[in-house]
């Protein structure tokens, strides 16, 4: 079968070189990294050059880079590793928007310990303000019945529903301007979870403040299994992986060498596409003919998220209403075409998008809204064949299967 994958903010395929880099880890630079001996060396080598091509791509320093075993992981430990204990806040600032590797572990914290969690609203098209996060984050200060404490903003750079893209930079700035006003001794951090938006994006942490930040390979055609977790120099990490002194002593185990030496050479691939403005524009155009044609083609069909210029240039999340998105995504599938529903760390649930829901988005709309996400290899052809067939599925579906009839 002829398959049209759009489906790129679940996973992108491994580029050539990144696939290359892993071969031959598996085949020479099999050794134990923390050995003393050459071999071991010369994979030590291999991983501080992945770190510091990965740390090139963010605008870090390589002594702030810790590798990880994906986005979760650097999202778990950013929320439960902060130092000196308990090694959690007092106060968790985040938004309902949040990929799940981010509100479930709110949820727990909520549930399972004295920490408070607080949401700031987000708007119809998706995004969250600068002035609504630095308000909470006064409010949450003001009402705590102590001094001192911590709180931790997390807020991702990205959607990865909906690809809306959030003023990160003037977040940082209203926390900047909080902490110059608190109680001496409460300590306010900026967590971003930047797994959608590092290789599609330019990130740089430095310039937007942020304290730490999460990323992983497999969304910028690395391998999966590897992520990694910015920790700005001055935030203290406590290991949430216990059992040996690897990544500073900040995240135990044994190093994925492959997966972080193919993850180097995908960070490098992807600062060049990030130059390469001709690309970018080609991409966008795609994306945006895509979308206008569905939007055509399919009477009611509606786009749910801010405008196309707020949103990254991959992404299109289009409601098909009194439809079940389940379904489309099984006629899709059956003619090639590959899309998703949400996240997929979310498939096989029948019950709306939490981020739609979040958004305003009406049920009849939220269960039928499907996401369709390029790559960079997308090509002209592919948005040709995708005009071609989901309209046919959306239109074949209104007839037989509508939903709430």
């Amino acid at each position: 079968m002829q398959w049209v994958y759009l489906d790129n903010n679940a996973t992108t395929a491994p580029a050539p070189p990144v696939i290359d880099a892993i071969d031959q880890a598996h085949r020479e630079l099999w050794a134990n990294p923390s050995s003393v001996h050459r071999l071991g060396q010369m994979v030590r080598q291999k991983v501080e050059l992945a770190r510091t091509q990965v740390a090139q791509l963010i605008g870090a320093r390589e002594r702030e880079i810790i590798f990880t075993s994906g986005g979760t992981e650097s999202n778990n430990l950013a929320l439960h590793g902060l130092a000196p204990p308990p090694g959690t806040p007092d106060v968790l600032v985040t938004t309902r928007i949040e990929h799940s590797a981010i509100r479930e572990p709110a949820a727990a914290m909520e549930q399972g310990s004295a920490v408070r969690v607080v949401y700031v609203p987000v708007d119809g098209q998706g995004q969250v303000t600068a002035a609504a996060v630095g308000a909470a984050v006064r409010q949450a200060i003001a009402e705590r019945q102590t001094p001192g404490g911590m709180v931790l903003v997390s807020v991702q750079w990205a959607n990865n529903e909906t690809g809306v893209i959030q003023p990160i930079a003037a977040i940082a700035q209203a926390i900047s301007e909080v902490r110059r006003t608190v109680t001496v001794g409460t300590r306010v951090l900026l967590h971003v979870d930047a797994t959608q938006a590092v290789g599609k994006l330019p990130v740089d942490v430095k310039a937007v403040g942020a304290d730490m930040l999460t990323l992983a390979a497999h969304k910028f055609h690395g391998p999966k299994g590897i992520g990694a977790l910015y920790a700005r120099g001055g935030v203290r990490l406590r290991a949430q992986n216990i059992g040996g002194p690897q990544e500073r002593q900040r995240r135990g185990g044994t190093e994925n060498t492959p997966g972080i030496i193919g993850m180097g050479v995908a960070a490098e691939l992807a600062q060049q596409f990030l130059e390469d403005g001709d690309l970018l524009g080609a991409l966008r155009a795609r994306r945006d003919r895509l979308e206008a044609g569905l939007l055509a083609a399919c009477p009611g069909a509606v786009v749910n998220s801010a405008g196309a210029d707020q949103r990254l240039w991959n992404t299109t999340n289009i409601g098909f209403p009194r439809l079940e998105a389940e379904a489309i995504l099984l006629g899709l599938s059956e003619r090639g075409v590959c899309a998703s529903a949400g996240a997929a760390c979310s498939s096989g649930s029948l019950e709306p998008s939490p981020v739609l829901l979040a958004m305003g988005i009406e049920e009849p709309i939220a269960h039928g809204s499907v996401r369709f996400s390029l790559s960079r290899f997308t090509t002209d052809a592919d948005i040709d064949r995708a005009l071609a067939i989901v309209p046919e599925v959306v239109r074949r579906l209104s007839r037989t299967l509508p939903m709430g009839v």
